[in-house]
């Protein structure tokens, strides 16, 4: 293998938390590969919130300039490209990307992120990101009073309307089918003056994103702003499963304080490791991570 597909660190996913990883482990003076396949999971977001100095951005415009910056550190490398498979060797790992190059280095970040599996519901998926919506805490604050929906069930759909009356009263629960709360459930809900719709949803009206109504199975429709909802999800990128990393039983790749895995060497940071999905919260694991991999690799090699 030519020595130059060897590094300290290959990083597996070049966007906030990656990238963050990358400037530290090039402000220590660590190469670095940073492969990346340009699909980053927030690419339908129009603004970002709750991260200081950059609130109200855009998340494309973020990651450039955070691209730019980190291209200054000359140990840092950019690969485009797709990881598709990974190995433990003598030296540490090996890394093959799609096109069938391997790249080797002793130490591995993945900030590779998570695919969400939104409900297959018409109009819901190009509402994502914008009127659709995971997080009051990233954007909640723009609908605040708005008509709001809550699109979910059972103890869940109870605990995501007591989070998200926080930011309005004006709710409503669609079960999109039979509800399954329980009599204290509705009860307490009710007590709220929130309404429950049990009627299956047949799409989201919008314009480029933008809510207007939901229509209902039975031609009925309701005016609603916002709609929150949790969406299944599954790691973006399968290696760290195949190398042999837990995964937390909500599906996030284990880690302890330091970032690292299950697997000595192997470091995850960003949205594939946690619940909180900001890009504040995942520049800040970045970071965290690309300390933490370059104070090991400084101690194993004094």
């Amino acid at each position: 293998m030519n020595d130059d597909k060897i590094f300290d660190v290959l990083l597996i996913g070049g966007s906030y938390s990656g990238l963050a990883a990358a400037m530290a482990l090039g402000r220590a003076l660590k190469s670095v590969l940073i492969i990346d396949s340009g699909n980053p999971c927030n690419w339908q977001t129009p603004y970002s919130h709750n991260f200081l100095t950059q609130d109200g951005q855009p998340p494309n415009q973020i990651a450039a300039l955070a691209k730019q910056q980190v291209q200054h550190y000359a140990t840092v490398t950019f690969f485009t490209g797709l990881a598709t498979n990974g190995i433990k060797t003598d030296y540490g790992f090996a890394i093959q990307v799609a096109s069938g190059e391997t790249f080797r280095a002793s130490k591995l970040i993945f900030a590779s992120g998570i695919q969400d599996h939104t409900p297959p519901i018409d109009g819901l998926a190009a509402c994502w990101g914008i009127t659709v919506l995971h997080c009051p805490y990233c954007h909640g604050y723009e609908v605040r009073n708005e008509p709001t929906g809550l699109l979910g069930n059972g103890e869940d759909g109870l605990e995501l309307a007591t989070l998200i009356s926080n930011w309005t009263t004006r709710l409503t629960l669609f079960t999109n089918g039979k509800s399954t709360l329980t009599a204290d459930q509705t009860t307490k809900l009710q007590q709220h003056a929130i309404n429950i719709i049990e009627k299956e949803i047949e799409r989201l009206e919008h314009t480029d994103g933008q809510l207007h109504s939901l229509v209902f199975k039975d031609t009925t429709k309701l005016p609603v702003k916002a709609i929150y909802t949790r969406s299944r999800f599954e790691q973006q990128c399968k290696i760290p499963e195949l190398l042999g990393c837990e995964l937390t039983n909500d599906g996030y790749i284990r880690i302890d304080a330091a970032q690292e895995t299950t697997i000595s060497g192997i470091y995850a940071c960003g949205d594939n490791a946690t619940r909180i999905r900001t890009v504040a919260n995942a520049v800040a694991m970045g970071t965290t991570a690309g300390m933490a991999v370059s104070k090991k690799l400084i101690f194993e090699n004094f």
